[in-house]
């Protein structure tokens, strides 16, 4: 177990590289919104590849596809607005700003769906660290955004 914390650790530091290389790509082309397809492409070959080497891929069956909630679908349109933010909106607001603005936001709605137990989550009471942790982060945030 302790190997996924050093795998989610990676992510971030890919979450965080990522908008530079997208915005970067968008600036290069005429239409910047093609790079969203760029990067669709790549994270598409990601993902079959790492399928294909792990035997993780399998057509859902029929039944599986008609249990799953309506919203549970929507997690790739979700994953299309991070990317066209940045694609028109990390240059320009900067690398600190940008990530600070994600990663708080993605806090803050996380203790909300843990709180309420929303979109599949588990519940976990919102308690007082945890509210005084998300409000720290806001208080980061203006940090890095401002100086």
């Amino acid at each position: 177990m302790w190997y996924s914390y050093g795998l989610v650790l990676l992510a971030g530091i890919a979450n965080a590289v990522q908008p530079g290389q997208n915005a970067t790509l968008a600036k290069s082309f005429s239409q910047p919104l093609m790079a969203g397809l760029v990067v669709g492409t790549g994270a598409l070959l990601s993902i079959l590849t790492i399928g294909l080497v792990f035997g993780r891929l399998a057509w859902p069956s029929h039944e599986e596809m008609v249990q799953v909630p309506w919203w549970a679908w929507l997690g790739g349109c979700l994953g299309g607005i991070v990317v066209i933010t940045q694609l028109l909106i990390a240059r320009q607001i900067g690398a600190g700003a940008f990530l600070s603005l994600l990663v708080t936001a993605g806090v803050i709605t996380s203790i909300l769906l843990d709180h309420f137990g929303w979109v599949g989550f588990e519940v976990h009471p919102a308690s007082l660290w945890r509210v005084v942790g998300g409000a720290l982060m806001i208080g980061g945030v203006v940090l890095v955004a401002l100086f």
